[in-house]
């Protein structure tokens, strides 16, 4: 009797967030393709909304337990081949995927359904999206190291390595992580919304926020260049942001830290990519400041220069960095840490000569300055 009970619930349950999905469905998939990045010149950019709807169709037939490995395969094998025909980068196909991901099960936290049912079907979708990111990924990586091996014999064993590795860390990063951080997001934001006199939630938003931008990263390295947004803005508000994001970190690594901006200081850019780079230097900073005894010190400074430039010094008393290691620092996957990626200070760099700037870096055993300089309005 229980079980039939259990059962009927659960099929009741389904039932209500399948018809929640289906009332908000046009909205849904308007929302997903508005944030969607599509390239100008590809010559099947049109699929790519159709194969959102396909995608958007395979998650209501998982929900129902209805779907097959191999209708997931063919799809992913579909989109990859298309990717590989039309020579965009896979970058983007991951970015919109994920898009669409957060779309679905945002959509799904909206159903009037009991927490612990929705979180079996959160976790179905996710697994979902998990398994065919992998396949479409792993065909075109696959692919495309065939290519390579086959058109660029001169590059040496090591730079091929690299790049097959790229493209299965991309694989795997998306199914290690994505699904736990959505998950993850989508239930905080619940509690909040039931709980906000709850404590540690915002500790656990910020620790979220971190993951959110390491996976940014990631996605940096391997995507075409989103639609560079310019905006005017306080260059100390951004900063002051940062900082208090990183409090946390601050606090537990005991940094001294000092700000010694121009409040007046206005630039137009991308905030978000400036941002990124800010965030990812002050990280550095904290961490490298932690191999040294008390006082730890992180400065961040910025003025005007006479020809129209911003000049933005973040310095910090960490170990020295050698001189071989300053002209390597801003390659890709070179890095000093024992877990680190090689890819932060080579995002940091693409966006700033992006923005026509320089990204620079100087180091001694009192103090290592990274230095950015960017002009003040970039239109």
């Amino acid at each position: 009797m229980y079980m039939e009970v259990a059962n009927q619930n659960s099929k009741s349950s389904l039932s209500t967030l399948i018809k929640h999905l289906e009332e908000h469905e046009t909205t849904l998939l308007t929302e997903w393709e508005n944030q969607i990045i599509v390239d100008p010149e590809d010559p099947s950019k049109e699929k790519v909304r159709q194969n959102g709807y396909l995608m958007y169709q395979l998650t209501k037939k998982t929900l129902f337990n209805e779907i097959t490995e191999s209708e997931i395969e063919e799809l992913a094998n579909k989109i990859a081949l298309e990717r590989i025909e039309a020579n965009i980068n896979i970058g983007d196909f991951v970015y919109n995927v994920n898009i669409g991901r957060s779309a679905v099960i945002d959509y799904m936290l909206r159903a009037n359904i009991d927490a612990s049912k929705l979180r079996v079907y959160v976790k179905k979708v996710n697994s979902q999206f998990d398994e065919f990111c992998y396949h479409a990924v792993s065909i075109y990586t696959d692919i495309k190291s065939k290519e390579l091996n086959e058109k660029n014999g001169i590059i040496n064993q090591t730079h091929r390595d690299k790049l097959v590795v790229l493209g299965q860390m991309s694989a795997s990063f998306v199914h290690e992580f994505r699904n736990p951080l959505t998950s993850i997001i989508g239930f905080n934001k619940l509690l909040r919304q039931e709980y906000p006199d709850m404590k540690y939630l915002d500790i656990i938003q910020l620790e979220l926020d971190q993951l959110k931008f390491r996976i940014t990263q990631f996605l940096h390295t391997s995507k075409i260049d989103m639609i560079n947004v310019k905006e005017p803005f306080i260059l100390y508000d951004l900063l002051d942001d940062i900082l208090n994001f990183l409090y946390p970190s601050i606090v537990d690594t005991d940094v001294s830290l000092k700000l010694n901006i121009d409040q007046t200081i206005e630039i137009k850019a991308n905030k978000d990519e400036l941002k990124q780079v800010f965030l990812n230097i002050l990280m550095n900073s904290i961490d490298a400041v932690q191999q040294r005894e008390k006082p730890r010190i992180v400065i961040v400074e910025a003025s005007k220069s006479e020809n129209g430039h911003i000049v933005i010094s973040i310095v910090n008393n960490g170990p020295i960095i050698p001189q071989e290691v300053q002209q390597t620092i801003f390659e890709p996957f070179f890095t000093t840490k024992e877990v680190g990626t090689g890819i932060g200070l080579y995002v940091c760099n693409n966006i700033i000569e992006k923005h026509n700037g320089r990204l620079t870096c100087q180091s001694t055993h009192e103090m290592t300055t990274f230095t950015i300089e960017i002009p003040i309005n970039l239109d």
